[in-house]
């Protein structure tokens, strides 16, 4: 099973720089994600786990939970240290911090 960050916890390694990855749709991402969150669909992510860091934690969200603990137990199997962000972006959202619109990722 998934192991899930709170959003206080998930913030304050945003802030420091954590690596987010946001496994909603290319059209959800597009309406507005966590500023630096690279989007990877939760479809590509047994094809693209190759690409994370399996040296430090990469923090997965989605809207509200549920796709991110798939992605985080998917990416654990391939030696990633996975968390899956509690509450997603829509809690990130509803406590006023920061989302950006657009389907380019930006950097935090």
């Amino acid at each position: 099973m998934a192991r899930e960050v709170t959003q206080e916890a998930f913030a304050a390694a945003w802030a420091d720089g954590a690596v987010v990855v946001d496994v909603r749709e290319h059209d959800e991402y597009a309406a507005g994600h966590v500023p630096g969150a690279r989007l990877m669909a939760l479809r590509t992510v047994p094809t693209r786990c190759g690409e994370l860091p399996t040296g430090r934690p990469v923090f997965v969200i989605c809207a509200s939970g549920n796709r991110s603990r798939t992605a985080a137990d998917r990416m654990n199997t391939h030696g990633i240290d996975a968390y899956s962000v509690t509450g997603g972006t829509g809690a990130w959202a509803r406590a006023g911090r920061p989302v950006v619109t657009g389907s380019h990722e930006h950097a935090a």
